[in-house]
């Protein structure tokens, strides 16, 4: 993905349609930024975009800051461990466990308790995992 990806510019831009941000896009964006940028330049530019989108589409409480924060971290460390040299290609078939997004299935699974990622507290500010 570069900058001149359609999806990482309708990323940015707050355009994708709805349903047209499935969970590989979302770590193949956030894959993107970090590639780019610093980690927490990476983080802050992709909770406002993400969050932009979930406003665009009408369901602004669908931004949740721990799953978000979670998800760039852990991209970050594989990253950094696999070494920043290996295409997106590499990455993902590396790090399948971070494409999985169903509930208990995820990666976050092990770090946090489902009831923890069901919080308010959780959704709005970035917490501690609690596993």
């Amino acid at each position: 993905m570069t900058a001149d990806d359609p999806v990482l510019r309708a990323f940015d831009a707050g355009e994708l349609p709805p349903g047209g941000f499935p969970h590989r896009d979302h770590v193949r964006v956030a894959w993107t930024y970090l590639k780019a940028d610093p980690p927490a330049i990476a983080l802050a530019r992709f909770t406002a975009a993400l969050r932009r989108f979930a406003a665009a589409l009408g369901a602004p409480e669908r931004y949740h800051e721990t799953i978000t924060w979670a998800y760039v971290l852990l991209i970050h460390e594989r990253i950094e461990r696999g070494g920043r040299a290996a295409s997106w290609d590499e990455f993902a078939s590396a790090n399948a466990d971070l494409l999985t997004w169903s509930g208990t299935t995820s990666i976050l699974a092990r770090y946090y308790r489902e009831e923890t990622l069901r919080s308010d507290l959780a959704r709005r500010i970035y917490v501690m995992p609690d596993r």
